[in-house]
């Protein structure tokens, strides 16, 4: 009696496992393309927590799907771990030469600028692949009939901004049509057009005809508002005054908007630079710069552009700057786009500014 039972019981274990090894091997040889078809027409029957709704049966595929899961979270995992090992890129730079030869004697291509920046992503935009940028920039350049300048800016400017370790975009904002040139409206512009690819939190603004002499002049933001070319071979390599603030210039998110942005209604030449002065004095704000040394830079020269006279009312404008500053600019600003241009180089923006 006893050996029957032993023997049934036997004939049973055998006939379980027989059971198991035969759903194993039969769910396991499901492909991944079968999984994804699964996953696909198991979706509409997943609660918002991913799981299975109830009274539905789907057998030993729930398994599978439940497998597919689980791999694709460590897939997750693993691509969140690199991203997290990365660690933050030193300041400063390690990769800094210091100063540099910049000459305009020898005329560069657009394509040559291409072939020797081949980490550029489309736009302009760049950001280190071994470490995480401190800052993300964005450099908005006013625009309007300046392509050779152009050119040479993109080409000594690239490089130094990687070296620089930057993640950064450049944007050259073009004033269309042939109204006077407004060259503060273009910067709000920028940083409004900017803001909409990308979570930038510093701004550097910079005429297309200024190039660095110095890689430590690191194109970021600091504590105070940042007046980046100090000492201009315009002027002699000297700061023409103590309020200047012309030329490149940078500021963080919050330091422009705590000054409401730029002033739209400066038409023509000069006065934008010492209103954006007194907006950031106004708001207990003070000009941060390099040393002369580090802050050299030379300008492209030519002659002043068409279209962009001494603006006559500069002065007046400029006087009144404390009353007018808190209605004109970031907040009033309208203008039209007209085209975007995505260039490995470059974003530019054609856009339409209005009238005098």
């Amino acid at each position: 009696m006893l050996k029957k039972i032993f023997c049934s019981l036997v004939l049973l274990c055998l006939l379980s496992f027989s059971v198991y090894f035969w759903y194993q091997l039969r769910y396991s040889n499901v492909t991944e393309s079968s999984r994804k078809v699964l996953l696909s027409s198991l979706k509409d029957s997943q609660s918002e927590d991913g799981l299975i709704k109830s009274g539905v049966d789907y057998r030993g595929i729930r398994l599978e799907l439940d497998l597919g899961k689980e791999n694709l979270t460590k897939e997750n995992e693993t691509t969140e771990t690199k991203t997290h090992e990365l660690k933050k890129c030193p300041d400063p730079s390690p990769l800094l030469v210091g100063p540099l030869r910049v000459e305009f004697s020898t005329p560069v291509s657009l394509d040559t600028v291409r072939k020797e920046n081949p980490g550029l992503q489309e736009g302009g935009r760049y950001k280190p692949h071994d470490c995480v940028a401190l800052q993300k920039v964005a450099l908005i350049i006013p625009f309007r009939l300046r392509d050779e300048h152009l050119k040479f800016w993109l080409y000594y400017l690239h490089p130094i901004l990687q070296r620089q370790q930057l993640d950064y975009g450049v944007y050259v904002i073009n004033q269309d049509g042939d109204n006077t040139f407004n060259r503060a409206k273009l910067m709000n512009i920028g940083y409004a057009e900017a803001l909409k690819e990308y979570d930038y939190d510093c701004f550097v603004f910079s005429d297309v005809d200024l190039i660095p002499m110095d890689d430590r002049n690191t194109y970021k933001c600091f504590r105070q508002p940042r007046h980046l070319s100090v000492s201009m071979d315009k002027f002699g390599f000297k700061l023409p005054y103590n309020q200047y603030f012309g030329g490149v210039s940078a500021l963080s998110k919050e330091q422009f908007l705590e000054i409401n942005g730029f002033p739209n209604n400066y038409w023509g030449w000069g006065g934008e630079d010492d209103d954006i002065f007194n907006r950031v004095s106004s708001r207990g704000m003070s000009i941060s710069r390099p040393d002369s040394e580090v802050g050299k830079c030379r300008m492209i020269r030519h002659e002043r552009d068409k279209l962009n006279d001494p603006n006559p009312q500069r002065f007046d404008r400029i006087q009144r700057t404390r009353l007018t500053m808190n209605t004109d600019g970031i907040n009033s600003l309208k203008y039209e786009v007209v085209k975007v241009e995505k260039d490995p180089l470059f974003t530019k923006i054609t856009v339409d500014v209005g009238k005098p």
